[in-house]
């Protein structure tokens, strides 16, 4: 049966002959553009890249749809008079041309917070520092095993707005959603999960403090009737339970909790008024690490009142490591190699690395977030025996590293290198039977690729050629 969509149909009406900004021609916004025609809205497309710099079928559909455009690095100098603008995530709300169009009558949106207005189902939205992409997809695992049907999208890749027709009253949209999406978000998904807060994406956000703010707009929202899953081990999530008017329901890898769930000696319990249920041992599920197992408690929790938990243990069984996250590459004479692009920050680093208790030849650095490298410094000395670095961060991963060998009086191994070729053939010659080599750059990918997708695939490709 068709269900008909009232707001989506209203918001149809007004954009008909609006003038609507589109800033940023990614992946999210890509498919408005299509959209935006159809519905004959008068459409200006925003880009700070040249226009020589936009792939050419992109200019096309612009000017095959006659949309006026902006191009360049001043190119919001022009942003004036418009009734709706959609900006990209990385165009943060602050900027100074955004503020005016929104102080003048503007309404200044995102792509999937259109979609959050406007979905007519249940939303489960999935933010953090590290772990989203795991647990968002373990989540919309679980879901699928126990037959809902289910949207994936957010951050993870997916822009699910254009497909609001198609989503129906008892569907169930999973979006993992990062603190660039968040940002002045005037909704909140029925169940909202934090995983986790520690300093990221410092080099954008103007500070620390924002940052954190954008994490809290995904629970700010809700109404006593929602739902918030929040770590326990993190100082900065446990307090948002405060600040909340649903139900909270907490995970931890580190106190034996009450109420929540609870990764305890390899074994993943669900915690209610302090009787403490046996769910699943960790040597039953294909992920490794500790963060991993944090993950699954989370997605149990967030999927508790959907879905029957031996349906939901089963999904978790089956389920595989997301792409270029502690993913299995291949085996070369008894040394294991694993692609790890997706840890752009020391703490995910942190997590691959306690995921391992075989000796480690670690590849890392990259483009550099602004952020503090010490705290990967003690754990590096202690299990990695070959520290091989590239990219920005190198020098500072370097510094922290080798100060640290030098208190501890340890002896590490550090190479520095020109490129992801090099590295690989230092790792190569460094690794002995039973390590493992970890790529994982504990910084983000833009210096030399095109996103951590683009880095861990020319890795791969490389070891597969070795």
């Amino acid at each position: 049966m068709n269900y008909n969509n009232e707001k989506l149909k209203e918001f149809n009406e007004y954009i008909r002959f609006r003038k609507v900004a589109v800033i940023g021609l990614g992946v999210s916004n890509l498919p408005l553009l299509d959209y935006l025609y159809e519905k004959k809205a008068q459409v200006t497309v925003f880009d700070e890249r040249n226009i020589d710099e936009i792939p050419q079928d992109i200019i096309n559909k612009i000017n095959t749809y006659e949309f006026k455009y902006s191009f360049g690095r001043n190119c919001l100098e022009n942003l004036k008079g418009f009734n709706l603008i959609f900006r990209s995530p990385s165009c943060l709300p602050t900027k100074p041309e955004l503020q005016e169009e929104a102080n003048r009558g503007a309404i200044v949106t995102t792509e999937v917070e259109m979609l959050m207005e406007m979905c007519p189902c249940k939303i489960i939205g999935v933010t953090g520092s590290d772990g989203k992409t795991t647990t968002t997809s373990m989540i919309n695992a679980i879901l699928r095993k126990a037959g809902y049907n289910t949207f994936l999208g957010g951050n993870i890749g997916t822009p699910l707005f254009t497909r609001l027709p198609e989503i129906k009253p008892d569907d169930i949209v999973v979006l993992e959603l990062s603190s660039f999406q968040l940002m002045n978000m005037h909704v909140s998904p029925d169940i909202a999960v934090i995983t986790n807060i520690t300093p990221n994406h410092l080099n954008i956000h103007k500070d620390y403090e924002e940052y954190i703010e954008a994490k809290k707009n995904i629970f700010k929202n809700q109404n006593e009737n929602g739902i918030l899953i929040l770590n326990y081990d993190n100082d900065i999530t446990r307090s948002c339970a405060k600040e909340t008017k649903g139900k909270v329901i907490f995970f931890s890898s580190k106190e034996k909790l009450d109420n929540g769930f609870i990764v305890d000696e390899n074994v993943i319990k669900e915690c209610e008024d302090k009787v403490r249920k046996h769910i699943l041992n960790t040597d039953e599920v294909i992920l490794r690490g500790n963060h991993n197992f944090q993950n699954i408690a989370t997605a149990l929790a967030a999927t508790k009142a959907l879905v029957d938990i031996d349906i939901a243990v089963q999904a978790i069984k089956e389920f595989k490591p997301v792409e270029h996250r502690i993913e299995f590459i291949r085996e070369i004479d008894g040394v294991k190699w694993y692609n790890d692009s997706a840890s752009s920050s020391p703490t995910r680093t942190l997590s691959g690395i306690n995921a391992f208790k075989e000796n480690i030849i670690l590849i890392a650095g990259g483009y550099d977030k602004n952020l503090d490298y010490k705290p990967l410094a003690k754990p590096v000395v202690e299990k990695v025996s070959s520290l091989i670095l590239i990219g920005q961060t190198a020098e500072k991963i370097f510094d922290a590293v080798k100060g640290e060998a030098e208190k501890e009086n340890k002896k590490i191994d550090i190479y520095m290198c020109d490129s992801l070729e090099q590295t690989i053939e230092i790792a190569k010659k460094s690794a002995k039977k039973g390590d493992v080599v970890l790529f994982s750059p504990a910084s983000a990918s833009f210096d030399m690729f095109k996103n951590f997708a683009d880095r861990g695939e020319k890795f791969k490709n490389l070891v597969n050629n070795i």
